[in-house]
């Protein structure tokens, strides 16, 4: 067994005991897991292109899987809705209905972070690294794009939780 894993199991027999206590017996969600609301007030674009919305939906999908739903609403009107069902151990799959990706492939190194790597045609275009805040109120993405075309390579998106 993995160290990580054997704390993990180690920790896991040590919850007994407050349930004997008659304590709370749901376990909190992992901090990622919820729905997210982008601030397109900061994004660096002339604000009558910025997206009237941007959604991200995190659900746990069975063991060591997440569902990610992004919902998008652009300025001219036009709505995305695209979802996938992954594996956190790196494995790419389809995503389906996404305009800047046909593949991700997610780790998660902690559970207040999500690591994301979006392919399309087989060319990586971007990595992103989703970081819950202390509070769990707030969510930054950190987007990474390779290659020399863009004007920054990096850049950092935030949002809100919605519930």
């Amino acid at each position: 067994m993995k160290p990580l894993r054997t704390a993990f199991v180690v920790a896991c027999l040590a919850v007994p005991a407050p349930y004997a206590l008659g304590a709370d017996t749901h376990p909190a969600p992992a901090p990622l897991i919820g729905t997210w609301s982008l601030d397109t007030s900061r994004l660096p674009m002339p604000p009558d292109q910025r997206p009237k919305s941007v959604t991200f939906r995190f659900a746990e999908a069975g063991v060591d899987r997440l569902t990610t739903q992004v919902d998008i609403v652009y300025a001219p009107g036009q709505e995305v809705h695209s979802t996938s069902t992954t594996p956190l151990d790196g494995t790419y799959v389809v995503i389906e209905n996404s305009p800047e990706a046909d593949h991700v492939a997610l780790r998660k190194p902690t559970p207040n972070v999500l690591v994301m790597a979006l392919q399309k045609d087989g060319v990586l275009v971007s990595t992103r690294t989703y970081a819950v805040t202390p509070d769990g109120r707030n969510l930054v993405e950190t987007v990474v794009y390779p290659g020399t075309e863009r004007d920054s390579a990096m850049r950092a998106n935030y949002f809100t939780r919605v519930r």
